[in-house]
C-alpha cells in the first residue's frame, strides 16, 4: 500500500511540474524581423523596378528536337537594388536562367529561356515567372512556337 502511495505522489508531482507554465518563452515582435532582401519597409517609389524590352517572344515555326533560347532583357529603373529569388516555368520543356547577384539601380540583366521541342507538336505557349524584390513581386514573360514533325523521306 506504502508503495502504491509513493508512485501516487511521484506521478502526481511529475505531471503538475510538466504542466506549470513556463514564461521563459518571450515573443518577438515583428517590429524586429526585418529581411533586407524583401519589399517589406520601403515605400512604391524606393523599390527595383524591372523594365523589359518585351515580354513575349515568338519562335515561328521550330522543327520538332530542336532547343531554341532567347535573352530578355531588362534594367533595374527602380531606386533601390533588385533582387530575383526565383524563375520558374511552367512546364519542364522550359529552363530559365538569371542573374544571382543584385541588379544595382540603372544597371542592365538577362533573364535567358530555353524551349526543348522535343515531344511537343503543334502551338505551344509557355510561361517565365519571375519572383523579384518589386512591386508586384511576380512578373510574368511568355514564349511562343509552333512545332513541326520534321519530314520523313
Amino acid at each position: 500500500m506504502k508503495k502504491l502511495y509513493f508512485v501516487l505522489v511521484v506521478v502526481l508531482g511529475v505531471s503538475l511540474m510538466s504542466c506549470q507554465n513556463n514564461n521563459n518563452s518571450k515573443n518577438i515582435s515583428t517590429d524586429v524581423v526585418k529581411n533586407d532582401k524583401s519589399a517589406e519597409g520601403t515605400t512604391k517609389n524606393d523599390m527595383a523596378k524591372m523594365a523589359f524590352v518585351e515580354t513575349v517572344h515568338d519562335f515561328g515555326k521550330v522543327i520538332r528536337g530542336e532547343k531554341v533560347s532567347y535573352k530578355f532583357n531588362f534594367k533595374n529603373v527602380g531606386k533601390s537594388d533588385l533582387l530575383i529569388s526565383k524563375v520558374s516555368t511552367s512546364c519542364g520543356c522550359t529552363v530559365g536562367s538569371y542573374p544571382k547577384e543584385p541588379v544595382k539601380p540603372g544597371e542592365e540583366g538577362t533573364i535567358s529561356v530555353t524551349f526543348d521541342s522535343t515531344h511537343k507538336r503543334g502551338i505551344q505557349n509557355k510561361t517565365i515567372t519571375i519572383l523579384a524584390n518589386t512591386q508586384p513581386n511576380r512578373t510574368i514573360l511568355r514564349i511562343k512556337a509552333n512545332v513541326l514533325n520534321p519530314e520523313r523521306n
